[in-house]
């Protein structure tokens, strides 16, 4: 009873928690440029957040159905590309075109994924990069001028509300991000209790005993699929409007799934937070670790650690490759890890006091 009120208290302080991040005048050194309550900094971290939402998506479908998708960036880039060209072409006010970006996030994942689940494994995989592929060449083949093709796509501001517009209304920004990462967690965190999510489960651990019970996974599959690309549609909406620049045809590349790939195996796949923080951390060095490396403390350092060390993309590796080696189920079993190592130790220790004399 305790750890199942655990379950639920721990989530709502920590959201609290950051909520009133934005009214925090607090100096992180190092990790921030700035205050917590500056702009440059609410940014920052409005992308860490939306990030962790996003990579949640992802674990949907690799952790918790054993489902590996190299095509996941093509229903954020619908998110993005839909949305923005409803705004900007078509001129749309807002809610009109959140709604017709919502369809298509329905609609597409449906018929790809009932095309794609025929197949499994390695197979469904290279299905999933091929719908993926195929979204990335039409972007930049900019059909009518839609798309922008390999410039992108800007966006008009005007349908947006003022609270989103403008870097002194970081702070809106941030808790729509916010906002998006509870939403994916609560949404994710209820289909995986659900009846489904149990089948979800058994499926990734031996579909085939799930054929055997009488269950067709196929149509589960279908559910998960159809979810997490969905609600990583509605994570491209929130970025469009969080970055505010316009649709980027690097939200479309195979590349971006990996990333998520890779959040999704430094966090944890298939725990309850693993997705959320490795997205969030991940995020946060991707973005902060260009200023490490261009610091003086790495420029003063001798030329044989200095240009290692001024690859962000390096160091990304780098601590990677140590993750999965010395904590292999990513970082949310870390705890889990030291207190299997403890209680082993523990009864090590007594056994051998067990055989003295």
């Amino acid at each position: 009873m305790a750890r199942r009120a655990l379950a639920f208290v721990i989530p709502l302080v920590l959201l609290a928690v950051l909520a009133i991040v934005p009214t925090l005048p607090l100096d992180v050194p190092v990790v921030f440029a700035g205050p917590l309550d500056s702009p440059g900094t609410l940014g920052l971290l409005a992308l860490c957040l939306l990030f962790a939402g996003i990579a949640l998506t992802y674990d949907l479908l690799f952790g918790f159905t054993g489902l590996l998708s190299f095509g996941h960036a093509l229903y954020f880039a619908i998110g993005v590309y839909v949305t923005a060209i409803a705004l900007t072409r078509w001129e749309w006010s807002l809610w009109q075109a959140v709604a017709i970006t919502a369809a298509v996030g329905i609609v597409v994942p449906l018929v790809l994924g009932g095309v794609s689940l025929r197949v499994g494994g390695i197979a469904f995989a290279m299905v999933t990069l091929a719908f993926a592929q195929a979204g990335q060449v039409l972007v930049q083949k900019n059909p009518d001028g839609l798309t922008g093709g390999e410039e992108g796509l800007g966006l008009d501001s005007d349908p947006l509300p003022d609270f989103f517009v403008g870097v002194l209304n970081a702070k809106y920004l941030y808790w729509l991000a916010l906002g998006y990462a509870a939403f994916v967690f609560l949404v994710v965190r209820f289909a995986v209790s659900s009846s489904p999510g149990h089948v979800w489960q058994a499926i990734r651990e031996n579909e085939r005993r799930v054929e055997v019970i009488g269950l067709r996974p196929f149509g589960f599959k279908l559910i998960a699929f159809v979810l997490a690309s969905f609600l990583a549609t509605l994570g491209g909406i929130v970025w469009l409007i969080v970055v505010g620049t316009g649709a980027s045809p690097q939200v479309t590349t195979a590349n971006f799934t990996l990333t998520l790939l890779v959040m999704v195996v430094i966090g944890g796949a298939g725990t309850r937070y693993g997705a959320l923080l490795g997205g969030f951390l991940y995020t946060l060095l991707d973005l902060r670790l260009g200023s490490f490396a261009s610091s003086t403390q790495v420029q003063d350092l001798p030329t044989v650690i200095r240009t290692p060390l001024s690859e962000p993309l390096f160091i990304l590796g780098t601590l990677f490759i140590l993750l999965v080696f010395f904590v292999p189920g990513g970082l949310a079993g870390f705890g889990r890890r030291l207190r299997v190592l403890r209680r082993s130790a523990g009864l090590d220790k007594g056994g051998l006091e067990g055989s003295r004399p």
